[in-house]
């Protein structure tokens, strides 16, 4: 059985003319394969540097998330993240390595996908930057079970996990699917 060759191709934000390069991924769906990088209330670029934005795209809070992608886009749900880790292996075996960028990590990525994944860090409620190149973090559409709490995918060099605990007003990436 031969693998299904992946379509890339790209995106124009129209709201600030922005281009964005996209990915079929193996489950089927569209994604950006770059952070978003648009700016509105409650967004930053990490640390508060805009040449960084450019590559590693910006830090919203959860309702900034909420609103930030571009019409005919949305955040990921936790399904969309559970179809793209059963489709590339299982949680057991998910090569994290293949969805990240071949630069920025630590160890470096082989971004097998197409995927681009940087370790963009966040930036906690407290407003200090955290985690810059050691992993990224990125809003889902839900809310956690908790007060004041959303669900979030994160990514390292060795796991990812989707967590439910991250707090609302901390800035994490937003990665928009079709």
């Amino acid at each position: 059985m031969t693998a299904k060759k992946l379509e890339t191709g790209t995106f124009t934000d129209e709201r600030d003319g922005k281009e964005y390069r996209t990915v079929e991924m193996p489950d089927g769906k569209v994604w950006m394969a770059q952070n978003l990088n648009y700016k509105i209330k409650n967004s930053w670029c990490y640390p508060n540097d805009e040449y960084i934005g450019k590559k590693y795209g910006r830090l919203y809070t959860w309702d900034a998330a909420m609103k930030a992608c571009p019409t005919g886009w949305r955040l990921p749900s936790r399904f969309d993240w559970v179809n793209i880790v059963t489709a590339l292996g299982g949680w057991m075996n998910f090569p994290v390595k293949k969805l990240m960028a071949e630069f920025g990590w630590k160890d470096g990525g082989t971004d097998d996908f197409g995927f681009s994944a940087l370790p963009g860090g966040c930036r906690l409620e407290n407003e200090i930057p955290f985690g810059f190149g050691i992993g990224c973090t990125w809003w889902l559409c839900t809310m956690s079970l908790g007060e004041g709490c959303a669900d979030t995918f994160f990514m390292n060099d060795s796991y990812c996990n989707i967590n439910v605990y991250s707090s609302v007003e901390q800035g994490n990436s937003v990665r928009c699917i079709q």
